[in-house]
């Protein structure tokens, strides 16, 4: 997989891949899908590769889950992690793009879950910036844009996904990506 510059549109609908440098515990290894994005009013995103070990029966204390009951919780972000939402996915095929769906209230999200090519995720928290925030952190080397691929969403690669872009960037990411979060433990 290759960096790839977004449209002049915005970042939305594009990936941030966390620099093997970035140590906000918040966004260590992570991968984020741009929901959103707007220079002037900021960014939403989701963080697609911290699973919760929980599904939302866990969570949600409510008759006739149906097949939200199943449906796999992420650690969104560190902004408004005291409720859970849902987003949905759905890969183009034509256009090589993958559409989000975001803040699904519980009533949208059963619709969806019966859609044909829809994946669902509870999420718990989101990651946000303000106006020019984000376009800092991507200035000071914070991330790695990359478009997404259809395989992003599968849940059981999700966990080792972070390191297996790293190893696409080449030896130096290899070796960052390997390198303990504290140096003095080696």
């Amino acid at each position: 997989m290759r960096e790839f510059q977004p449209s002049s549109l915005g970042l939305a609908g594009s990936l941030l891949i966390a620099h093997p440098n970035l140590l906000d515990p918040n966004f260590r290894r992570t991968i984020l899908f741009i929901a959103a994005h707007d220079p002037e009013d900021g960014s939403f995103g989701l963080v697609l590769n911290r699973q919760a070990e929980k599904r939302v029966k866990d969570l949600v204390d409510e008759p006739g889950l149906g097949p939200l009951a199943d449906i796999p919780v992420f650690y969104g972000g560190p902004v408004g992690n005291d409720r859970l939402t849902f987003a949905s996915f759905q890969w183009h095929i034509e256009t090589q793009t993958l559409e989000c769906r975001a803040n699904l209230d519980l009533d949208e999200a059963r619709q969806l879950a019966l859609e044909p090519g829809v994946v669902l995720r509870g999420f718990v928290g989101y990651a946000g910036w303000t106006g020019g925030q984000l376009e800092s952190e991507l200035e000071q080397k914070a991330w790695v844009v990359q478009k997404p691929d259809r395989d992003l969403l599968d849940t059981e690669s999700c966990t080792h996904l972070w390191f297996s872009i790293m190893q696409d960037y080449g030896p130096w990411f290899r070796l960052l990506a390997s390198a303990p979060d504290d140096p003095s433990l080696n």
